[in-house]
């Protein structure tokens, strides 16, 4: 793998795509052992998790639905502290088990919202799936059920995630090197 740069920054690998792809399968093996016997509702966060959503769904060995709803509260490499809804859930999810696909949580805002409006229909349950996870980051306590990586609290492209849209068809993820990073 190779240095990526956008915007002038340079970003070094750091979770190759086979990593990836054995830990995805590896949580699909627990989602399927967990949800035996029932048909869950995968709610994929657009644009971001749709990569490991659709990966985790192939991953599955269970009947299992998808939809996708769309939010934004990052703008360039940083959260603006506020969740935009701009595509928002409209199946009926009163009495299913839900389990919320996202692609990183990092201050736990988003999710926090997100799982607060699921939770307001009625579904049977809520569980989070998070490709990647910052618990350094966390700004509202939040314990994801499925995690792919805990990775430190480092600015992250590739695999669905962009800096303003771009390096989101990466197959492997990549980290802002150090050299190029802004201070906290």
């Amino acid at each position: 793998m190779k240095r990526k740069t956008y915007q002038g920054l340079t970003f070094r690998p750091f979770i190759e795509h086979e990593a990836i792809r054995a830990r995805v399968a590896r949580l699909g093996e627990l989602i399927s052992s967990d949800y035996a016997g029932e048909y869950p509702l995968l709610v994929c966060v657009l644009n971001g998790a749709a990569p490991f959503a659709v990966d985790l769904f192939r991953a599955l060995d269970i009947d299992a639905e998808i939809t996708f709803i769309r939010l934004k509260s990052y703008e360039g490499m940083g959260s603006t502290g506020v969740v935009k809804q701009i595509m928002g859930l409209t199946d009926d999810i009163a009495g299913r088990h839900v389990i919320i696909v996202e692609d990183i949580i990092d201050t736990g805002n988003t999710m926090t919202r997100l799982k607060a409006d699921i939770q307001a229909m009625n579904p049977a349950s809520v569980r989070i799936a998070t490709l990647l996870f910052k618990p350094e980051a966390l700004q509202v306590p939040i314990d994801p059920d499925y995690i792919g990586f805990e990775i430190p609290k480092k600015f992250i492209i590739g695999y669905g995630l962009d800096i303003d849209g771009m390096a989101r068809n990466l197959n492997d993820i990549y980290v802002l090197d150090d050299e190029n990073a802004p201070a906290e």
